[in-house]
């Protein structure tokens, strides 16, 4: 594993270590190329605290400090500044306002919420509802489309226990626009180091007849996440087992 690009920080109040020990790990495990994309502000109403990301006022902070270690470790590897973004219609075009100041290279699709964070339900809770699987779908297509987002990260993270028929419709739609879009579709190593319900085999079958393209993100939320051989050689026998096309590295689209 050459790149990853899906690193968290203390931010985002789930994550923990240093974004020091962060960098460290990575030069240890071999790594080249560390992107920061920790859980994106969203300018909500002030009456909403998000409970799983950073607050707008600590964004500064984090641009600063990835950048200051980017050019601290310059000789070492190579850094790049991100967020791991929600496509929410109602708050996106105030996300991107918010963060125009800063030299954000990136965006990274990860849609925990079906709709909103705010009344929306979480994309990892089990449904057999066919309309929450659509629903999904249907809002991550159209952020594809946006053409901001690099790569899609765990676009399996959707828990449909429903109708398998519906779930092999619905996902191969899914991997279809991503590979006429040309965005890359990320086997999560957290979820294979949490064991969690994804990366879920179902999905990657699709994505391997459909010819998409893949990448590993380890979704670091501790440093030690940068260096687990052991989650690598799990993410590897999926691709093996469905034919998968891996890229080390990515183009940045711009977010901006």
């Amino acid at each position: 594993m050459k790149a990853n690009y899906h690193t968290h920080t203390w931010r985002c109040m789930h994550a923990v270590g240093t974004e020091r020990e962060y960098v460290e790990s990575a030069i240890e495990g071999g790594l080249k190329v560390l992107g920061f994309s920790d859980h994106t502000p969203c300018p909500y109403p002030k009456e909403y605290v998000s409970g799983m990301r950073m607050r707008t006022d600590q964004l500064e902070d984090y641009v600063d400090t990835v950048l200051a270690l980017k050019e601290e470790y310059r000789q070492d590897i190579e850094i790049h500044l991100g967020l791991e973004v929600e496509y929410y219609t109602d708050y996106f075009a105030g996300l991107r306002r918010m963060v125009s100041d800063y030299p954000v290279e990136y965006f990274l699709l990860g849609q925990h919420c079906i709709g909103c964070e705010i009344g929306g339900e979480w994309s990892g809770c089990p449904t057999d509802d066919p309309k929450a699987l659509q629903d999904y779908c249907a809002q991550t297509s159209e952020a594809m489309e946006t053409g901001y987002f690099t790569y899609f990260a765990h676009p399996d993270l959707i828990r449909f226990t429903g109708d398998e028929r519906i779930y092999q419709e619905e996902m191969r739609r899914l991997c279809r626009k991503a590979k006429s879009l040309q965005i890359p579709l990320e086997i999560n190593l957290l979820g294979i180091y949490e064991e969690r319900h994804y990366p879920d085999e179902r999905f990657w079958k699709i994505a391997g007849e459909e010819g998409c393209k893949v990448l590993f993100g380890t979704d670091a939320h501790n440093p030690e996440a940068l260096n687990c051989p052991r989650v690598l050689q799990a993410a590897e026998n999926i691709v093996r087992r469905h034919g998968l096309q891996v890229q080390e590295t990515v183009e940045f689209r711009a977010p901006l």
